[in-house]
C-alpha cells in the first residue's frame, strides 16, 4: 500500500524528487535545519545498520536496489503528508506551531476520531521503536564491544536523554543539530573505508546487485538463493522500516515550530522531503554495497553469520577500530532515535490533551512532565530485558498508523502543488 502511494504521488506531482538538490540548498538554513534534524534524528538508526544486513541476508543483495527505490519514490510521499500537516498546522499562544497527521485528518479530512486514533498510536509507538529497542540496541552493542554492563548503559542513556528532554523541543532540536550531522558522516567514512578495502569488488557488486534484483538466483557465495518476490518484499519492506516515509512521524517535526511562520509550505515540504534521501539513497545504499562487497570478497566465512552479523563482520575488516567504531554509531543511532521519537511522542499527548482537557493547563503540565518520566524510565528498562515482543508490535502500531495517514493523503492530493516555490502559504 505504501509502495502504490509512493508511485501515485511521483507521478501525480511531476516527479518532485527532481527539486532535492534545492531541499538540500534550502535546508542549510538554521531553523529548516533544526528541523530536518529532528526528522533524520528518529529515522537514522538502527534500521540503517541491522535492516539493511538482514535484507541482504534474507532477500540476497537485490533486495538492496528495491531499498533504494522504495526511497527514491518515497520522497514524493514524505513531500506530500509534510505539504499536508504544514498547511493544515496550529498556530500557539507562543507563536510556535503544532501539526502532523491528526490535525489533517481533523482540519482537512474532518474526522476527528481518526486523528485522535493517529495521535495515540504514535503515543505507543514512541515508547516502544522509539525508546525501548533503541536502548536494548545500545545496550547489546555496548557491552558485546566494550563489556559494559546493559545496566549501566542503560542508567547513562536514561540520563543523558533526561538532561536534553528536560528542555523540551528546543533542546530536542539543539542537541540533533549537531548530533545527527556528526554521527552521519562518522558512520559514512567508515563505509566508505570499507569500500576502498575491497574496492576490486565494488562494480561486480553493483552488477550483482542489478541482477538479483530482477533475476532469480541460486545460492552461492555466501549469499542465500533469492526470488525477485523476495528480494523486492525485503528491500521494499527495510526502506518503508528506515526512512518512514508515509508513516506519519516526520510532517510532526516539519510543520512544528517557529519557522514555518516565515517559510512557504511547499519549500519547507522540499526540506523534509530530504531526509528520505540521505537516510535511504546515501545511508542504507552505501551501507549496503560495503556489505555486498564484504561478502563478495570474503564468501566462505559470511556464508556462516545470521542476518544481524553481517554490518559486524563487514566493520570488523576495518584494524583494530573497526568493531569500536560500529558499536559507537549503533549507540549514537540509537540515542538520537530516542530524541527524536520523544518529540514526536509529545507532540501526540499535546493533541490528545488538547482534545481532552483543552482548558487546564496545570493538569497538562502534570501529565506531560509523567510522559517524560515515562519515556525516560522506559529507555532504563529496555536495555535490560528483551523486547522481541515490543518489535512485533511496534511494527503492527507502525502498520495502524499508516492507514489513517495514507487515508487523508489520497483524499486531499488535489490540495498538494507539483511546484514547491507555489505561493502557498496555509494562511
Amino acid at each position: 500500500m505504501l509502495l502504490c502511494t509512493h508511485l501515485f504521488f511521483t507521478f501525480r506531482l511531476r516527479f518532485i524528487q527532481r527539486f532535492v538538490f534545492r531541499g538540500i540548498r534550502y535546508s542549510l538554513a538554521d531553523s529548516p535545519f533544526a528541523s530536518l534534524s529532528t526528522i533524520l534524528a528518529a529515522t537514522i538508526g538502527i534500521g540503517n545498520i541491522v535492516g539493511v544486513s538482514t535484507a541482504i541476508a534474507l532477500g540476497g543483495p537485490g533486495a538492496i536496489l528495491w531499498c533504494w527505490l522504495t526511497g527514491i519514490l518515497g520522497m514524493a510521499t514524505s513531500y506530500a503528508e509534510c505539504y499536508l500537516s504544514i498547511h493544515y498546522r496550529v498556530r500557539q499562544a507562543d507563536g510556535t506551531s503544532r501539526g502532523g497527521p491528526m490535525y489533517v485528518l481533523e482540519r482537512g479530512l474532518h474526522c476527528l476520531p481518526l486523528g485522535i486514533l493517529f495521535a495515540l498510536l504514535t503515543l505507543i509507538a514512541s515508547l516502544g521503536v522509539g525508546c525501548t529497542i533503541q536502548a536494548q540496541s545500545a545496550a547489546q552493542a555496548a557491552q558485546a564491544t566494550f563489556g559494559v554492563p546493559a545496566l549501566l548503559t542503560g542508567f547513562v542513556l536514561a540520563l543523558l536523554a533526561g538532561f536534553v528532554l528536560i528542555g523540551g523541543s528546543r533542546s530536542i532540536s539543539r542537541v540533533c543539530m549537531k548530533l545527527v550531522p556528526a554521527m552521519g558522516l562518522f558512520f559514512l567514512a567508515a563505509c566508505f573505508f570499507i569500500l576502498f578495502l575491497n574496492r576490486a569488488y565494488i562494480l561486480p557488486s553493483l552488477l550483482l546487485i542489478l541482477k538479483s534484483a530482477f533475476l532469480p538466483r541460486a545460492a552461492a557465495g555466501g549469499f542465500v538463493g533469492s526470488t525477485i518476490l523476495v528480494a523486492a518484499r525485503f528491500g521494499v519492506a527495510r526502506g518503508l522500516f528506515t526512512n518512514e516515509a508515509g508513516l506519519g512521524s516526520a510532517p510532526i517535526a516539519a510543520a512544528s515550530g517557529e519557522h514555518v511562520q516565515e517559510q512557504q509550505a511547499g519549500r519547507t515540504a522540499l526540506v523534509s522531503m530530504t531526509a528520505v534521501f540521505w537516510d535511504t539513497i546515501v545511508l542504507c545504499a552505501v551501507t549496503g554495497i560495503a556489505i555486498v562487497t564484504h561478502i563478495m570478497r570474503y564468501p566462505n566465512s559470511s556464508a556462516s553469520l545470521q542476518p544481524t552479523e553481517l554490518t559486524n563482520a563487514a566493520f570488523g575488516a576495518i584494524p583494530y577500530i573497526g568493531t569500536p567504531m560500529l558499536a559507537l554509531s549503533t549507540i549514537a543511532f540509537s540515542f538520537a532515535t530516542v530524541l527524536g521519537w520523544y518529540f514526536f511522542g509529545e507532540h501526540a499527548l499535546l493533541y490528545l490533551l488538547d482534545k481532552s482537557i483543552p482548558r487546564k493547563k496545570n493538569l497538562k503540565d502534570l501529565l506531560l512532565k509523567v510522559y517524560q518520566i515515562l519515556y525516560i524510565v522506559m529507555v532504563f528498562s529496555g536495555s535490560v530485558q528483551s523486547v522481541d515482543l515490543v518489535w512485533e508490535l511496534t511494527d503492527f502500531i507502525n502498520a495502524c498508523m499508516s492507514f489513517p495517514n495514507l487515508l487523508c493523503l489520497l483524499l486531499l492530493f488535489r490540495k498538494i502543488p507539483a511546484d514547491p516555490e507555489e505561493n502557498t502559504s496555509p494562511e
